[in-house]
């Protein structure tokens, strides 16, 4: 047995916005790794262009969203007034706060993308005292990357590899993508309390131990293991230091109080959150 894995997620299947998605938190027995309490892996697949195609307006309370894509593109607009598009190698953060409507659409016909869709959404709970901050978002285009032993890393969000990312962190976090040429490997180093580490292409071990395909790999606290590859791969890792008051989720709504998940929504039954100027079709 390995001593650094010390659980692992196995994925159940999601349809979403019409795409197949790998969704390995949150999931019973294992609420949360550091501040992540949400975790989606969708795609490729194609995504044509098109005002009914994606995901319509919808809100969020108590969170950010991280979009991290492999390859495609997304347009997101929300209701600050943001028209904002992600592609790979960008990080997008929104942090819903107190509340937020978004929608993530595919780009205009003739704007150039690849129509093939394929990346991570993660859901970051945040702390106590910012669960009702003021919504916000932001988009990082130049994110450290890590390129040694046929391992290229980026950090998207946290310090490793004596790297640090300049996306916010409203809490300890610990996020990056690792993509491995044949042969390659890198150590994960112990700079949180809890990591895990997700294979989304190839093939990759951990000390030795073959990695299943879109599973969650919880890290022992202070291990650290040799991540590697005979053959190439591309893998996601996250982690934080975790949040020790519990948290409920219901559909699109994270809070430590269930009271405020049940106001949020009414809330959104009655029009109350925002709206989103440039898509005003239906709500998701």
């Amino acid at each position: 047995m390995n001593a650094a894995i010390v659980g692992t997620v196995l994925p159940s299947l999601q349809q979403l916005g019409g795409m197949r998605v790998h969704r390995t938190l949150p999931t019973r027995g294992v609420a949360m790794v550091g501040p992540f309490i949400f975790a989606d892996v969708f795609g490729p697949a194609p995504f044509p262009s098109g005002p009914g195609m994606g995901v319509a307006p919808h809100p969020h309370i108590g969170i950010s969203t991280v979009t991290w894509l492999f390859s495609g593109a997304i347009h997101h607009r929300d209701s600050l007034g943001t028209s904002a598009m992600i592609r790979p190698g960008q990080v997008n953060l929104m942090t819903a706060g107190r509340g937020i409507t978004h929608s993530e659409r595919p780009p205009a016909a003739g704007a150039g993308d690849i129509p093939t869709l394929w990346g991570m959404q993660t859901w970051l709970a945040l702390p106590d005292s910012l669960e009702e901050m003021a919504p916000a978002f932001e988009q990082q285009t130049s994110l450290p990357v890590v390129d040694a032993n046929g391992a290229r890393a980026t950090v998207i969000m946290g310090s490793i590899w004596g790297e640090t990312a300049p996306t916010t962190c409203h809490a300890p976090t610990l996020h990056a993508e690792i993509v491995f040429s044949p042969s390659g490997s890198i150590t994960i180093e112990s700079v949180a309390t809890e990591r895990a580490v997700m294979l989304v292409e190839g093939a990759a071990e951990l000390d030795g131990t073959p990695l299943q395909l879109h599973a969650l790999h919880l890290l022992g606290a202070g291990h650290q293991p040799l991540l590697g590859s005979e053959k190439g791969a591309r893998l996601m890792l996250l982690g934080g230091e975790p949040l020790y008051t519990p948290r409920h989720i219901w559909w699109n709504f994270v809070h430590s109080s269930p009271e405020r998940i049940r106001e949020a929504i009414v809330d959104w039954q009655e029009g109350r959150f925002p709206p989103v100027p440039g898509d005003q079709g239906e709500q998701g």
